[in-house]
């Protein structure tokens, strides 16, 4: 199936995805770890079945370093040893900012006592903002069709240089 539609090709689009991407580029040189940035992301996408933002995570992730065992892992991160106490709560935490539906309280106060036991405010504020937009990110992709296959690392950021 094709794209839908290509947000970039009009001009509301356009200056949405400007304006959305510059808010990225905070989130991007933020204290938090690049690649807890790239795994949080990947584990929303996943949860919310993007192909294009999968696509884009673990590419940009691998190119920055991240081993194909973590990145395989995420999934199941809670069966997994290959993470950190810190990028284990971080993952909690996308996961239930993600699935908010599923739960009456959203984020509990348990994985947010674990957030906080690791990550400062300046952390925390750039993991908040990057929950809430890796999941507009999904549904705008979701929406539109975008499919994953074809990213290449670097490709986003090239977009808005």
């Amino acid at each position: 199936m094709d794209a839908r539609f290509n947000l970039f090709e009009n001009g509301i689009g356009s200056r949405f995805a400007k304006r959305f991407a510059g808010a990225g580029l905070i989130v991007q040189q933020s204290p938090l770890p690049k690649s807890t940035q790239e795994l949080v992301s990947l584990r929303a996408s996943q949860i919310n079945g993007c192909g294009h933002c999968i696509d884009m995570h673990v590419k940009e992730a691998a190119a920055a370093g991240e081993t194909a065992v973590r990145l395989h892992l995420v999934a199941a991160w809670r069966e997994s040893t290959v993470f950190t106490e810190e990028e284990r709560a971080a993952l909690a935490f996308a996961e239930e900012g993600t699935r908010l539906a599923d739960a009456h309280q959203g984020v509990s106060d348990e994985t947010w006592d674990q957030v906080r036991k690791h990550y400062d405010d300046d952390r925390l504020a750039a993991l908040i903002s990057l929950v809430a937009l890796i999941n507009a990110a999904n549904r705008l992709a979701v929406i539109t069709h975008q499919k994953g296959g074809s990213y290449e690392a670097g490709m986003f950021a090239a977009a808005f240089d």
